[in-house]
């Protein structure tokens, strides 16, 4: 069974918002860089980064970081190969106002990754991180500065957030987890909430 908490009218809605919030408290907007944390993060970014430029004049450059071999779970993987994405920053970290973008914050541990893998390109003058959904559960202190949406859910429920650029429509879905690798979004499938107001970090 799945769940839709967010369509895509309100997707669209949360991240202008968070556009919003990024600028207000930004001390210059000539300073900020977007990072996306891959995959779901970089198109995450993106779209920031178009909002931003809409509302402020500026687009921040955007950033891709793989932390893949960053991580302190890969031992879990069973000796399973690990599969490496490209890191592409087209700028330096240093002394720069850094947003590290991703779609759902869940334990820390990617984050704590990107924080590790990020000091390879420059010291930033400071590091906030902004997220699509914060579903709790967290094993690290790691909090976000920007969040699209706080959810309540379940440990065996898993949180995705679709997105138009790769699944053709943004949403962001809550599924019970026996069946989450073979779920399509499909928006006739699901059960969909009343609209609700959205939350704030």
């Amino acid at each position: 069974m799945a769940r839709e908490e967010l369509g895509s009218d309100q997707v669209r809605r949360t991240l202008r918002r968070l556009a919003h919030e990024i600028i207000e408290q930004a001390e210059a907007l000539e300073d900020l860089a977007l990072v996306g944390i891959r995959t779901r993060g970089v198109t995450l970014a993106e779209r920031l980064a178009d909002n931003i430029e809409q509302l402020g004049d500026i687009r921040p450059p955007v950033g891709a970081l793989d932390v893949t071999l960053y991580r302190d779970d890969l031992d879990r993987g069973g000796g399973a190969r690990v599969r490496l994405q490209k890191t592409a920053l087209p700028f330096s970290c240093a002394g720069k106002d850094i947003i590290l973008v991703d779609d759902v914050l869940y334990t820390g541990r990617t984050v704590r990754a990107a924080l590790a893998a990020l000091v390879n390109f420059g010291r930033p003058r400071r590091v906030r991180l902004a997220v699509a959904v914060d579903r709790g559960g967290h094993e690290l202190p790691v909090r976000a500065d920007y969040v699209g949406r706080n959810l309540d859910v379940r440990p065996d429920e898993r949180v995705r957030v679709f997105l138009e650029e790769s699944d053709g429509q943004d949403a962001i879905i809550v599924q019970d987890s026996p069946n989450f690798k073979k779920f399509r979004y499909s928006p006739g499938e699901i059960e969909t909430r009343a609209e609700a107001p959205e939350e704030s970090s």
